[in-house]
């Protein structure tokens, strides 16, 4: 018997406010042209004043559960991969338990920034292969405008806020590539490149700091580690790039989507896209394109799916799974 963590729901959440980015033009040396020609993004959400990334959270979350058709109560636990999250401690997973009202079970926070949600589907996925968990909410939610620094224009037009959900559940499958559920994961970092996308603050700085990147050096180590990771993750499936129905993968930059296809060789019309509406939404991205990519009948059951992602650590990774 092969057990199997087989999406059952997926839901997501954007905040009300839509920066488009001739506002940024007001403050920045920086245009509409200058932004959509080296990332893509044309516009994307941010927080209002207030709002947390565990109400971005449980916003997905609830959004989730109800296309699951499940409660709060038949989760045995949540993962929320966050680079964000409301307080040093505790984990802004227990805020969205609390919310949702679950009385049972156990919540926790995964931090590997952009790939996040990457490791977050991996451990759901041993944790439900292992027998220690039936149906996991997985959720990545980030309010990143929290930690733009105003004057860099190289990096405060590239982000936004936004959440999405997954809720895996455990079901029987044969062993094969056929079985629906995550087939394979592979994760990897890499902690002597930390200095080329990180956060300038913390506990041992006093104070929460601003995002830092090396936008070059960021972008020379994605595509490469990107197409590598999802061809090992095939590879550990016993599939090929021609088995792809769609990639889904990290929405930072639509240059860095583009070249990974192409290293991939797959047509762009096998990518879910939405980094023009959403910006760089860290570890929320890849959840929120799944689950806009369903609502507009990309994604269909049974398709298969390959999501990578790249992050500060450096930290990245692949899953393969059949929707």
């Amino acid at each position: 018997m092969t057990i199997r963590a087989v999406v059952r729901g997926v839901g997501h959440y954007l905040p009300d406010r839509v920066v488009e980015n001739g506002e940024f033009e007001a403050s920045l040396d920086t245009s509409d042209e200058w932004i959509r020609a080296r990332s893509g993004i044309e516009r994307r959400h941010f927080a209002a004043e207030g709002q947390t990334t565990s109400e971005l959270a449980t916003r997905a979350a609830r959004a989730a559960l109800d296309d699951a058709g499940m409660a709060a109560d038949d989760l045995d636990a949540i993962i929320l991969a966050t680079s964000t999250a409301d307080l040093t401690f505790p984990a802004a997973a227990t805020m969205v338990q609390a919310n949702l009202g679950m009385t049972r079970g156990f919540a926790f926070d995964v931090q590997a920034v952009c790939a996040g949600f990457v490791f977050a589907l991996a451990n759901a996925n041993a944790l439900i292969i292992s027998g220690q968990a039936q149906r996991v909410l997985v959720i990545g939610a980030e309010t990143f405008s929290r930690i733009m620094d105003w004057t860099d224009r190289g990096t405060c037009v590239l982000f936004g806020d936004g959440a999405g959900a997954l809720v895996l559940e455990a079901q029987q499958g044969t062993g094969t590539t056929d079985d629906r559920g995550i087939l394979s994961t592979d994760l990897n970092s890499d902690g002597r490149h930390r200095d080329v996308l990180y956060v300038d603050g913390g506990v041992s700085t006093g104070h929460s700091g601003y995002l830092r990147m090396e936008g070059r050096e960021v972008f020379r180590h994605a595509i490469e580690k990107l197409a590598q990771t999802a061809q090992t993750a095939l590879d550990k499936a016993g599939l090929d790039n021609g088995d792809i129905d769609w990639i889904v993968p990290h929405q930072a930059n639509i240059r860095i989507i583009q070249g990974t296809a192409k290293k991939m060789n797959l047509p762009m019309d096998h990518v879910v896209v939405t980094v023009q509406d959403h910006g760089n939404t860290s570890a929320a991205s890849i959840p929120l394109a799944l689950s806009v990519g369903r609502a507009r009948g990309q994604i269909k059951q049974g398709d298969l799916i390959v999501t990578e992602a790249i992050g500060g650590g450096l930290a990245w990774g692949a899953v393969v799974l059949r929707w």
